[in-house]
């Protein structure tokens, strides 16, 4: 069997690193071609002696990158068009795995999207750029690698209702006073994933679950009416699927990215791997679900009235939530600002197109200022 070169970008992040487990498991069916990471020197040397891929890139500037190396952002796109790679894992955080999608699905590759922000900000660039150039989208998050596995073939002409999970954050039985109050530490608090601090951040003011939706909207052709969220503590059923039948399909497994990484590789084949987290029932004697808070958690609302608004909007929403998190993680603004933040932004720059990258880019970048000079930073 030949093996299948696969490049990870953002391969000393969270995921990266998840990936490149599950990839140390299957070196017969996949080879690491390519790593990139953005300033983790340290460890992406460590890596590159495990895997000694072609191509090693450092996206940051100054970081000392050793002989050999490609310094700078333009190594994500590099990495990602090579002709020695079949398979790209987006791992990025934010708007900066923009390029590096477009790029891949251009050239014919498969990309095994972690990238949500890829879609939220041009879903529908990005489609067209696939079509026109023959890649293909797996995704990575698990309540879509969810979705995607128990559709199983189907299209969306038999889906009546896709149901996200999501786990309430840390912040799920906290009310409004206290929420106002929540600091840093509290916020990364996540009660079932261990994940990044953007992204942990997004799941506390479940600003990530509003990306999730925008992302299942171009990933499977359905309408903002047909998606809904519901608040799952327990994070063991990773989405529902809803058929036109009445039937209801859900996926199940203990909290972890491994499956959906393996699965995005894989596709449509399912893989034998021991190494996998097994599911015991028994760990598990009560399921709940809830109604989201959606009150007081206003960036999952906003979220969603960017992603019906279209256009820049979902730009717009994806670029202020960013520029706020990096804020709050700085001290310099307090947890309920970051949504404040969203809405100003929506308000000010969300009427722009949004159907070019040049568009994209420049809704982006409006917001991120909007937010900056809305806290006089």
């Amino acid at each position: 069997m030949s093996t299948r070169g696969v490049a990870v970008l953002g391969s000393t992040g969270s995921v990266g690193t998840t990936a490149l487990r599950v990839l140390a498991r299957h070196r017969d069916r996949f080879r690491v071609a390519a790593l990139t990471a953005f300033s983790n020197t340290e460890l992406l040397e460590t890596q590159a002696l495990e895997f000694a891929p072609s191509f090693v890139g450092i996206c940051a500037n100054g970081a000392t990158p050793h002989h050999g190396w490609t310094e700078g952002t333009q190594c994500l796109v590099e990495a990602a068009t090579r002709g020695d790679v079949s398979i790209v894992i987006n791992a990025i955080v934010g708007a900066a795995g923009l390029d590096a999608t477009l790029a891949a699905v251009a050239a014919g590759k498969r990309v095994a999207l972690a990238n949500k922000e890829t879609l939220v900000m041009a879903g529908a660039l990005v489609a067209e750029t696939c079509r026109r150039g023959g890649g293909e989208l797996i995704p990575v998050d698990s309540e879509h690698s969810a979705i995607l596995q128990c559709m199983a073939g189907r299209t969306s002409a038999d889906v009546r209702r896709l149901v996200l999970t999501a786990s309430g954050g840390p912040f799920r039985e906290w009310m409004p006073d206290r929420l106002a109050m929540a600091t840093i530490a509290d916020a990364l608090q996540h009660p079932t994933w261990r994940m990044g601090r953007k992204i942990s951040i997004d799941s506390a003011t479940l600003a990530n679950k509003a990306l999730e939706v925008i992302e299942a909207h171009f990933l499977f052709g359905l309408s903002y009416d047909q998606i809904e969220v519901v608040v799952h503590p327990q994070s063991i059923v990773h989405s529902f699927v809803e058929f036109v039948d009445g039937s209801v399909l859900a996926q199940m497994g203990t909290p972890s990215m491994e499956l959906p990484v393996l699965y995005a590789l894989t596709h449509p084949e399912r893989v034998a791997d021991d190494a996998m987290p097994r599911f015991d029932p028994g760990v598990w004697p009560e399921l709940s679900f809830e109604r989201v808070r959606t009150e007081d958690f206003p960036a999952l609302a906003l979220g969603l009235a960017a992603g019906r608004r279209g256009g820049a909007a979902p730009a717009v929403f994806n670029a202020a939530n960013e520029q706020a998190v990096s804020l709050f993680l700085a001290n310099r603004i307090r947890f309920m600002d970051i949504a404040r933040a969203i809405e100003s932004a929506l308000a000010h720059c969300g009427d722009g197109p949004g159907d070019t990258r040049a568009a994209v880019l420049a809704a982006d970048g409006a917001a991120r200022q909007h937010v900056l000079e809305m806290f006089a930073c």
